[in-house]
């Protein structure tokens, strides 16, 4: 199983689900980016870190922080290990392998920002869901650096949505198809 790196790209308002956002990762040395939907709090912790603001009190995800380095252990990576039911998963891997936790893939992000962990993704998932992205030709060599930015993602989500669409027709799963026709139908009603 490939790993690919990912870095942050940014967080964006979505408007769907409303009061939701998205975290966009972008893989390390390409062009495909990885929205995922989550919420405001988490969005919050996230973009807390990003900007480098310090609450007067800790935070959940800063606490984990301080259990991780009180408890005299090293957080390795993160890994976006599975994507089901347009769900992805996410695990907290710790020294040697030895120790791996399931966590939401927010607080997976938030936590790696705090403790400095590289975050991953599996290969095949960011060919499943991963977006392309176009980097203008004078920004090419120039290092990655996280942004803060406010945009629809309802285009992008419907970009998903045709792709695993396709997918699921060409390999036959009518049943899911089905079920992303429709909520593609939806989403195209609500705008």
């Amino acid at each position: 199983m490939n790993k690919i790196q990912l870095v942050i790209l940014g967080l964006t308002a979505s408007t769907n689900p409303p009061n939701s956002y998205a975290v966009i990762l972008k893989e390390v040395g390409g062009n495909r980016t990885l929205p995922i939907i989550i919420g405001p709090f988490e969005a919050q912790a996230i973009a807390l870190e990003l900007e480098g603001a310090t609450p007067s009190r800790p935070m959940t995800h800063d606490l984990i922080k301080i259990l991780i380095y009180e408890a005299n252990i090293n957080l390795t990576e993160v890994l976006l290990c599975d994507f089901n039911d347009g769900i992805f998963y996410a695990r907290l891997i710790f020294e040697d392998d030895e120790i791996e936790i399931d966590c939401r893939p927010s607080d997976a992000i938030a936590i790696a920002l705090r403790c400095k962990a590289p975050i991953y993704v599996n290969e095949d998932i960011l060919e499943e869901t991963g977006l392309m992205f176009q980097i203008e030709k004078e920004k090419e060599n120039e290092s990655f650096e996280p942004i803060i930015e406010q945009m629809s993602l309802s285009k992008t989500k419907l970009e998903v949505l045709n792709q695993r669409l396709k997918k699921a027709i060409e390999s036959e799963n009518y049943e899911v198809a089905a079920k992303i026709r429709d909520e593609i139908k939806n989403i195209l009603e609500s705008q």
